[in-house]
């Protein structure tokens, strides 16, 4: 078992407790054991994911055996568009059997009723397989919504030969990493370190884990609120800075213009988490051996991360097969053929949530691309350092998007980091308070 998983049971804690603030919400449907299958034809599910590797996952298991048949659609990322195009599907009536959902996430789609409680499907064997922090992270109220299947502890990505030729130290702190900025823009005026992502705050999010910060807090009958604390502020500060000095880019993640600068040198590092290795592969393979990993930087020097992202898989609360649909999620979450079939697709470098498995993981990702290195080695100590008592609350889409619509202008200069973070604060206070709870923050 990984170390920081072992040495503390408090990652999140107070998320049961938060979740019984939400009382009666989720579908039903935890003790379906089976699902019918009629003539003796197998089951057909639908499955929604955009995580690499998904197809190459659904192919395996559905030539595995003959009893239940996947149907994979990809969708967007999940705050891309995928998680608006899941809550439509369900508002509607037409949501898949399965869908992927990131561990910040889940909250909010119970709270919403839109996936199934699934206790009675997921039994104690299948639950010791995995880490118990992310069987907490998926037990909520007390009922398990979703089966786990990666964590994403943090990391940095870097292209050592840039790094090596501008003679610029791979960076221990956040303190060396604004000193790595300066000597990379020094040596290339259109080279920087790394991106701001304005649409994805859920990578702020990790980075102000990481120092420390504690968003959301359940006591009692009561969420407490705080994007103000001093370990956030820092965070605003620093990222600040360095949009304010042109240190880094301003970029969409994933976007043309972020891989293009990536392919050109104009990007030489990118702050990520675990399935960022896969992601960095599969995109510029032209650059196979250039490219390496380290530990994220920190503030004092000290190991420590956050988590930016990690999945799951729930049932949606419309869905008539949920055994079927428990039984693929397990299938893909806790074997070596379902590990396996990911993993070598070549584009996926998940950090399995099923400690057992991370071998396998390791053994099936081909570190040709990283010259060699045992990026997993960098990722089982980084889970080994993801700080304790971070909770997500139940407003991830109404924190999220207020946070997006002040980022988006960042460019423009109309707005700053810490304007996004007040605007993401007083949106979250509202919605909870919108939705009957007590609140303070």
């Amino acid at each position: 078992m990984s170390r920081s998983w072992s040495r503390s049971t408090r990652v999140v804690a107070g998320t049961a407790t938060a979740l019984a603030l939400l009382t009666a919400c989720g579908g039903s449907g935890g003790d379906d054991a089976s699902d019918p299958a009629a003539g003796g034809k197998p089951v057909t599910l639908t499955f929604w994911a955009w995580q690499k590797g998904s197809k190459e996952v659904v192919d395996a298991f559905n030539a595995s055996q003959e009893n239940i048949r996947v149907t994979f659609e990809e969708i967007p990322s999940g705050n891309a568009g995928g998680y608006a195009k899941i809550s439509n599907a369900v508002k509607a009536g037409n949501a898949p059997d399965l869908i992927a959902v990131e561990y910040p996430q889940l909250p909010e789609f119970v709270s919403q009723g839109a996936v199934r409680d699934i206790s009675g499907l997921l039994g104690e064997d299948v639950r010791r397989k995995f880490l118990p922090q992310a069987v907490e992270l998926t037990t909520l109220g007390g009922r398990n919504w979703a089966v786990p299947f990666d964590a994403a502890p943090q990391a940095f990505f870097y292209r050592k030969d840039l790094f090596d030729a501008y003679e610029v130290p791979v960076p221990r702190t956040w303190d060396e990493y604004r000193k790595a900025a300066e000597k990379i823009k020094a040596a290339d005026a259109k080279a920087r370190i790394g991106t701001f992502f304005p649409d994805d705050p859920s990578t702020f999010q990790a980075m102000s884990w990481q120092a420390g910060a504690h968003w959301f807090r359940a006591e009692n009958d009561t969420w407490k609120i705080d994007t103000g604390d001093a370990a956030t502020k820092k965070v605003t500060a620093f990222w600040q800075g360095l949009l304010d000095d042109d240190l880094v880019h301003n970029q969409v993640s994933f976007a043309p213009e972020w891989v293009n600068s990536l392919k050109s040198g104009g990007t030489v590092g990118y702050v990520g988490a675990s399935w960022g290795g896969g992601v960095v592969k599969s995109t510029l393979p032209e650059q196979t051996g250039k490219w390496a990993v380290a530990p994220i930087p920190t503030w004092d020097g000290k190991p420590a991360s956050g988590m930016l992202g990690g999945s799951t898989f729930a049932v949606t609360k419309d869905s008539e097969k949920a055994g079927a649909a428990v039984e693929f999620a397990t299938w893909m979450a806790t074997t070596p053929e379902g590990i396996k079939a990911r993993i070598a697709s070549g584009t996926s470098s998940a950090f399995p949530a099923a400690t057992e498995l991370r071998p396998v993981a390791r053994k099936a990702f081909d570190a040709g691309f990283y010259g060699g290195q045992d990026i997993y080695g960098v990722f089982e100590d980084a889970a080994a350092s993801i700080l304790p008592d971070w909770t997500w609350g139940p407003t991830s889409g109404t924190t999220t998007t207020a946070i997006k619509d002040r980022f988006s202008r960042l460019g423009s200069g109309d707005a700053t980091i810490a304007d996004g973070i007040e605007a993401g604060h007083r949106a979250t206070v509202a919605e909870l308070k919108k939705r009957g709870l007590k609140v303070e923050g």
